[in-house]
């Protein structure tokens, strides 16, 4: 029987479950340190490209200094949020409010204080590193001498300071998401927005990352991402926004939405009917979803009731998780693949 997996199977199971509510609370010890404060307010937020609705009266807030991410499938009008808190794209109804100023009549004012991580790499490859940094800062026109310090503390912030005199094409992929970044940072923005900035990265260039925006967020600037990876979430947001649609379907914190729609522990099993029935009759209130070959058995029982159910059917191929964002994501959205 395999019940959990074997670097957890070592540690007796109460002491498990203390260490994931000691991380829980160091995480929970690093949110909330956002104000009051609305930063970004939308009401009845639409967004039409001809006939398609790509974002269909939406309402959110952003609080100063809070990191929020909108989730969603390709298509689900996340990217098309963002670029509208942006001023890239104009809106079609509603309104939305940047810091108090309005999209639709004070972009200059909203791009100065907002800085943007596109998903793209569209560094200027014909300058070294730290000349892409100095170039774009023109366009808040900040003085030479000023966007040189900036830049060159921006490089040992996000540790490029050794690649500064390099061209462009010199550099890994995780090093121009970095400098992307601290390009982003150049006209020291209260918002920052991300449009997926880890994708393409290894997991050490990922947790490189998510270092620094952590640091950011220490700082008190205000991050907005977008990302398919709930990992990156559920690490990184005080809040989520989830998408679908052209709406939001549902948000929360990524610890407040596993708790309400996929309880504590899941229970991975291969595909079985008779066993699908005596796992029925056990757990009459849990929900079943069956993916390929394995059904995944959610309860809202707390912690143990899965182990006490295996200690009494010898099973094989069976797996006892912790719940986590991806569950509420793929139960909330389905598993059909989108375009």
């Amino acid at each position: 029987m395999n019940a959990c997996p074997a670097h957890l199977r070592t540690f007796p199971l109460e002491l498990q479950r203390a260490n994931f509510k000691l991380l829980f609370a160091v995480i929970n010890s690093e949110r909330h340190m956002f104000s009051s404060e609305v930063l970004i307010k939308a009401r009845s937020l639409t967004k039409k490209f001809g006939n398609f609705t790509a974002v269909d009266h939406i309402n959110f807030e952003v609080y100063k200094g809070e990191c929020v991410g909108f989730l969603g499938p390709n298509g689900a009008g996340k990217t098309t949020t963002v670029r509208m808190i942006h001023c890239f794209l104009p809106l079609t109804e509603g309104e939305l409010y940047v810091a108090g100023l309005n999209v639709s009549t004070q972009a200059r004012e909203i791009k100065r204080i907002v800085g943007v991580a596109p998903q793209e790499d569209n560094l200027d490859p014909d300058f070294t590193v730290i000349k892409n940094l100095q170039v774009y800062a023109r366009y808040f026109d900040i003085p030479k001498a000023e966007a040189t310090k900036r830049a060159r503390n921006l490089l040992k912030f996000f540790q490029l300071e050794e690649k500064q005199n390099v061209p462009i094409s010199e550099l890994s992929t995780g090093m121009k998401r970095r400098l992307i970044l601290a390009r982003a940072l150049i006209n020291e923005p209260q918002i920052l927005l991300l449009d997926e900035p880890t994708t393409g990265l290894d997991p050490q260039a990922r947790h490189i990352v998510w270092d620094e925006v952590r640091s950011l967020r220490k700082r008190g600037v205000t991050v907005i991402l977008t990302t398919h990876y709930m990992e990156e979430a559920a690490t990184l947001c005080d809040r989520v926004l989830l998408m679908d649609n052209g709406k939001i379907i549902e948000q929360g914190s990524p610890s407040e939405l596993i708790r309400r729609y996929v309880g504590a522990e899941v229970l991975e099993i291969d595909r079985d009917e008779k066993l699908l029935q005596t796992l029925k009759a056990e757990f009459p209130e849990a929900s079943f979803e069956t993916f390929s070959d394995r059904i995944h058995v959610f309860t809202m029982q707390p912690h143990g009731v899965f182990e006490r159910f295996l200690e009494k059917n010898s099973l094989t191929n069976v797996t006892i998780r912790n719940a986590n964002l991806e569950d509420v994501f793929l139960k909330l959205t389905g598993r059909r693949l989108r375009d």
